[in-house]
């Protein structure tokens, strides 16, 4: 315990409030379309969904091991590095969550990590390799699988129940949504949560608590989970708006098709070790959804603005990132303070901007678009 300095600390402590970030902002990826569809309300959806991403973090840590091992050199990179990468995540998930944008959290972490490493060690510290093996590839090819399952199979549903009444198949597939975003939940905890433990793991070999090549221990293995779980269940009912209602006007058969393909995806992929973002996922079996629906509306204006949004989150990160890095590195001590009360102030401006136009449990399944509005809110309403 003797390395754990005040500076190793207070990464930690970053680094679990990324991840309680990375919970509201990713809530949406295992409810919106149980919300969407009425199986699940939207407080039952958000408690079952963080009680199963604590669960899932305990189930591997293959992840972890990319993070933490693999995209950097963990002998050149410094807690401090990390701190500024985790400064640019934060601050991007609570813009994108502000505009109810379903970016990656995942895109974001990396992004940040890299442009601090980048800047603060050099390109040398990046292992550009296995961004692309671990991250890129799997960033295209993902969403495009889960799409296509989820189109597949919401079209053999609606033709093996074709000549059902419709009420009992609705109903039925309401009951199925129940398990099937309850696997999203548990699938999403398995992989998102791996982030955090890996970038408290990689802090803890750059401090020499940890040996090279180290798996995340218990304790921070837990942590991760209660951090992301208890995001979670606070809602992020902006991106839950927009993932449930913004894209298509979700039926049960497809809610159940979009959650099971997501959950085939990200199980795989976290067995793999591929870091890929499971907004990416959800988002593609939601469209594959949609498309698989005869007379379906697809929104491809809102698709349009959430793949640009992915496009940009990994550079964008990294500019933050960087630029933190440099003030810590030209500021020591004075530069990580300096970066910790600026990213303060934002994270707090975006947090009351929100509170004009508040998306909450009671108003989450209404109009589609979420909005910025100069209007304050009256008091008393959630974001």
């Amino acid at each position: 315990m003797d390395h754990i300095t005040f500076l190793v600390a207070v990464v930690i402590v970053t680094a679990l409030a990324f991840d309680f970030t990375n919970g509201f902002h990713d809530t949406a990826n295992a409810m919106a379309t149980s919300i969407a569809t009425g199986a699940l309300t939207p407080k039952v959806a958000v408690l079952i969904s963080g009680v199963l991403n604590i669960v899932g973090a305990f189930l591997s840590t293959e992840v972890a091991r990319t993070i933490s091992g693999g995209i950097v050199d963990d002998t050149l990179v410094s807690p401090a590095m990390i701190f500024a990468g985790l400064i640019g995540a934060i601050l991007w998930n609570l813009l994108t969550w502000l505009v109810g944008l379903p970016s990656s959290s995942s895109h974001a972490l990396f992004g940040g990590l890299i442009g601090a490493v980048w800047v603060g060690a050099g390109s040398d510290a990046v292992h550009f390799d296995k961004v692309v093996e671990k991250i890129l590839i799997p960033a295209v090819a993902s969403p495009v699988v889960a799409g296509v399952a989820a189109l597949i199979a919401t079209y053999v549903a609606y033709r093996l129940t074709a000549r059902a009444r419709r009420e009992p198949v609705s109903k039925g597939f309401r009951f199925g949504q129940i398990g099937s975003a309850s696997l999203v939940s548990l699938a999403h905890g398995t992989n998102d949560a791996q982030k955090t433990m890996g970038i408290i793991t990689l802090t803890l070999i750059s401090a020499g608590a940890l040996d090279h090549d180290a798996g995340p221990p218990v304790w921070v293995i837990a942590t991760a989970g209660l951090a992301i779980g208890l995001g979670t269940y606070i809602g992020g009912w902006r991106i839950i708006r927009t993932m449930g209602k913004g894209l298509t006007e979700i039926q049960s058969p497809q809610g159940f098709a979009a959650e099971t393909a997501s959950t085939a995806v990200i199980l795989t992929s976290a067995h793999l070790g591929f870091a890929l973002s499971t907004t990416q996922v959800a988002s593609g079996s939601i469209l594959g959804a949609g498309l698989g629906r005869r007379l379906a509306e697809v929104r491809w204006g809102v698709a349009g603005r959430m793949a640009a949004a992915w496009l940009i989150t990994l550079p964008c990160a990294a500019l933050v990132g960087g630029i933190s890095a440099s003030v810590v590195k030209h500021g020591g001590t004075f530069g990580i303070v300096v970066v910790a009360l600026v990213g303060a102030a934002v994270a707090a401006g975006i947090v009351l901007l929100s509170r004009r136009n508040p998306v909450h449990a009671d108003n989450v399944n209404d109009h589609h678009e979420v909005a910025v509005s100069a209007t304050p809110a009256p008091v008393g309403t959630a974001a």
